[in-house]
């Protein structure tokens, strides 16, 4: 019993500190960016510092996929720089109890269908315990809405992200499981590479692409033995 009360003790007081360290609280709904290739959105964001002291934040890190066509910008008030290389600049000065309302993040979807995700880790300069996170994601369709593939017995989307550097994902819903589908994986030159076989049973494919040469390869649908459609899916390291 005295065991179970100190875990418990414990684990409240690391909460506590854990709640007291963490001062600045994301006011904003999780950041999304939803359009067409070649386009570029703007969003804003609004922070609220939660303590009673002023407060100096850096951006230590931006985590996720950015595509080689795609660009982004954090913007602090008229003020943009680029979080992949100007780190030290991107700084937030928080008032106590401030509302910050002038920063912005700025993406350009780039020129390739593509789904994905990134977080901008921010560190306060004084104590690194004292973080927040903004998370995004982003969805970029291309012009043609043939890209989104609705066949009588199966839809597909595109793959994404692409390009890839790990691994790759392709979102299908199987309408007639009685028919057989398939995706198959070809390198640039036709040399097949990778044969699935969807489940019916499942929604997503996963590819992996950790063994391949950086470059292009195409994807095929096929169901029934008649190829559908052709798109191309890009690895880089």
């Amino acid at each position: 019993m005295k065991l179970l009360l100190s875990l418990f003790l414990t684990l409240t007081l690391c909460f506590q500190q854990y709640a007291e360290a963490r001062q600045v609280r994301v006011l904003s709904d999780k950041v999304e960016f939803n359009g067409k290739v070649n386009t570029t959105q703007r969003k804003s964001l609004i922070l609220l510092n939660e303590s009673q002291e002023k407060s100096v934040y850096y951006l230590r890190y931006l985590r996720g996929n950015i595509g080689s066509s795609q660009n982004i910008q954090v913007c602090l008030g008229d003020n943009c720089y680029d979080p992949r290389k100007d780190l030290s600049q991107i700084k937030l000065t928080l008032n106590p109890g401030e509302v910050y309302t002038d920063l912005y993040i700025e993406f350009e979807l780039g020129i390739i269908p593509t789904k994905g995700t990134f977080d901008l880790h921010f560190f306060n300069s004084n104590s690194t315990r004292d973080a927040f996170i903004i998370e995004s994601v982003y969805n970029v369709i291309g012009e043609n809405p043939s890209e989104e593939v609705s066949h009588q017995d199966v839809d597909m989307g595109s793959i994404y992200p692409n390009p890839s550097v790990r691994s790759a994902q392709l979102d299908y819903k199987i309408k007639n499981p009685a028919a057989s589908v398939r995706v198959v994986i070809n390198s640039f030159i036709g040399n097949p590479i990778y044969d699935f076989t969807l489940d019916p049973g499942q929604e997503t494919l996963v590819i992996p692409v950790t063994d391949l040469n950086p470059g292009t390869y195409f994807y095929t649908l096929i169901v029934d033995n008649k190829n559908i459609v052709t798109e191309k899916l890009y690895v880089k390291r």
